[in-house]
């Protein structure tokens, strides 16, 4: 793929004029995108049936989300680096200009004329001790200056370098949308653990005024369920990850933009990212809820719920069993790269909501009652 040579390339590149520790964690970055998606390309070559296919496509997605965004950061510090240095030479117009009027002076008058001084031999051999100490200092100041141009002239190569990759890198992930969904809709073999009653649904909609009331609700809309419940995720408290690939907007109780306070959290995430389970989990419920807008709702064990909300796209049967990782939804949002492609002036090493216009809501309810998400969710990106 395209976008593998250019992330290393871009990002490799870029660790001379950032500096070793910056430049040797962006390298880092791009050797892991590059790998993952080397690994999801193989995985997707050797697919068979629908259920191995969405797992191959769900891990194209992932690697490249993950790719763009790496190599997003590494053309925005390239403009951040071309910009310093060229704010860093206009504050030198003086002292360059006197540089070349040197040079240029020294590089017209015979070097036998340069040597000669009026006071005679004497005078002369000063001059010349001075002209072999002042010589090297203008030479290096020349080969700096000379060294400083030149990275500007490659920064900019490599953010023009980095677009055209970025485009051809929006054009494979969403064919790669559109082929996941349909390999959703063709995939039957996932167990269930009991089929939905769509009549109990309608009147658990119509007659809910609040998600607790709703998550209440939601055994009576299940029909022949099977007893039983998935492995104990107990142990792995604290160390899910986030299902979906963003930065934390507003903690459990703070207020968000419009003033209202929920017990879950709100993650910024880009246009169409795609949303999956952390974990293996029962589909409970899919589909629009009060105002939340489209809303999955996932059972990892028996008393546990994942709320997930704000989805464009979602995806799965209710009372289907997913296995941890699988893609439960997408996004809103155009998608149309231009998040990507657009600079900005997010702070080094994140870019915290900057060009992340969608908001996922994340709730984790226990016995039916609302409990902090961070403390079942890792993460260490927070706005």
């Amino acid at each position: 793929m395209r976008i593998r040579a250019a992330c290393l390339l871009l990002l490799m590149l870029l660790a001379r004029p950032l500096g070793a520790q910056e430049g040797a964690d962006l390298s880092a970055d791009a050797r892991a995108a590059a790998a993952a998606l080397d690994e999801a390309a193989e995985a997707l070559a050797a697919a068979e049936g629908a259920r191995n296919r969405v797992k191959a496509l769900t891990g194209v997605i992932r690697a490249y989300e993950e790719g763009l965004a790496a190599m997003r950061a590494g053309a925005r510090r390239a403009a951040q680096r071309e910009e310093a240095l060229i704010a860093e030479l206009r504050t030198r117009e003086d002292e360059v200009a006197q540089l070349l009027g040197v040079l240029q002076t020294m590089g017209h008058a015979p070097v036998p004329v340069l040597m000669l001084h009026p006071s005679g031999p004497v005078g002369t051999a000063r001059a010349g001790m001075i002209l072999s100490e002042v010589a090297p200092a203008l030479d290096a100041k020349a080969l700096d200056l000379r060294g400083k141009v030149q990275d500007i002239a490659v920064l900019r190569a490599l953010q023009q370098s980095a677009t055209t990759t970025l485009e051809d890198g929006l054009r494979g992930v969403q064919e790669a949308r559109v082929r996941l969904s349909k390999a959703i809709a063709a995939r039957t073999n996932l167990p269930r653990r009991f089929t939905e009653d769509p009549v109990k649904t309608a009147l658990l909609l119509a007659s809910t005024e609040t998600l607790n009331g709703f998550a209440s609700g939601l055994s009576d809309i299940a029909v022949d369920e099977v007893e039983g419940s998935l492995p104990e995720i107990g142990p792995r408290k604290g160390a899910l990850r986030l299902p979906v690939e963003g930065v934390i907007l507003h903690r459990s109780g703070e207020a968000d933009a419009a003033g209202v306070v929920r017990p879950g959290i709100v993650v910024a995430t880009r246009p169409r990212a795609l949303v999956t389970t952390p974990v293996p989990a029962t589909l409970r419920y899919r589909g629009p809820l009060l105002d939340y807008g489209n809303v999955i709702i996932l059972e990892p064990q028996a008393g546990v719920l994942l709320v997930f909300a704000g989805l464009d796209t979602v995806y799965g049967r209710i009372g289907e069993v997913l296995p941890g990782g699988s893609p439960v939804g997408l996004m809103g949002g155009t998608g149309d790269g231009s998040d990507l492609l657009a600079a900005d002036d997010g702070a080094d090493g994140d870019e915290g909501g900057a060009g992340r216009g969608q908001t996922l809501y994340i709730e984790v309810r226990q016995d039916n009652s609302p409990v902090d998400p961070l403390t079942w969710f890792a993460t260490d990106k927070e706005g």
